[in-house]
This record gives C-alpha cells, structure tokens and sequence, in this order.
C-alpha cells in the first residue's frame, strides 16, 4: 500500500485520491476490484502480505478471471447491470482502475504489467448470461 509520511494508507484514502483525478468509476467499483485481487491471489495460493513481490503478484488476466468469478459469486447475471452502474463498461476499465491505483499507491504493479493487459478480457453480457425459467 502508499504511505503518507511513513505510515500506510487505509483503502478509503487511496480511493478518495483517485476520486480526486478521476471520476469516471464509482469508489465501490474500486473496493470490488480490491476485494477481487483478494480473491485472486487466495484462489492462486499468493501471499498479499508477503514483501516478495513474487509471491503476491497476479497478471493482468488471473485478475480479470478473478473478476469475473468473484462477480458471478457475488453478482450473478445482475453483474452486467451493477457494474454499467459503477462506469464499468469493459475489462479495460478495469485495467485503467487498476492503474489508477497504482499511482495514488494503492497496489503495486511489475515493469511487465500494462494496461493492455485487461484488453479484451470478455464480455460482460455474455460471460453473465443466464437463461430465467419462471
């Protein structure tokens, strides 16, 4: 996490900071996406809490996986509508949301790590779609 004069900043901080510069998404968009790379890293059997980065580190892709299987756990076929909600439109703002953290210090990212690494990732009304029998 960023640190304000040698302590770490909480969660809500970082997202009021990103706020502050960009307003496209809403703030409950980025603790999902907090609680997704969460989810992540457990489903891989990463260490968030480890100071090797490689034990913590997810791609780009393992992310947005995680994304979209916390999303149907928590949201099912309501998740293309809650996330439009939140301006998230794409994989790639998730990407931009991810990037966004980064720089008011809210997650870490690797020289491999790139925007275009959420590109294309899938489709949210397919990868939600749920036939509804009455």
């Amino acid at each position: 996490m960023g640190e304000q004069k040698g302590k770490p900043l909480d969660f809500e901080t970082i997202v009021r900071r990103v706020m502050a510069n960009d307003r496209r998404y809403a703030p409950e968009a980025y603790v999902f996406l907090n609680e997704a790379l969460r989810f992540t890293q457990a489903h891989l059997g990463k260490d968030p809490t480890s100071d090797v980065a490689a034990e913590r580190h997810v791609s780009g892709q393992e992310l947005g996986e995680g994304i979209r299987r916390l999303a149907e756990e928590e949201f099912g076929w309501l998740t293309p509508m809650v996330f439009r909600g939140w301006g998230v439109r794409g994989t790639e703002d998730f990407g931009e949301m991810v990037f966004n953290l980064v720089e008011a210090g809210g997650m870490l990212k690797t020289s491999r790590d790139t925007r275009a690494d959420f590109a294309g990732g899938f489709d949210f009304d397919e990868a939600f779609r749920r036939t509804v029998t009455l």
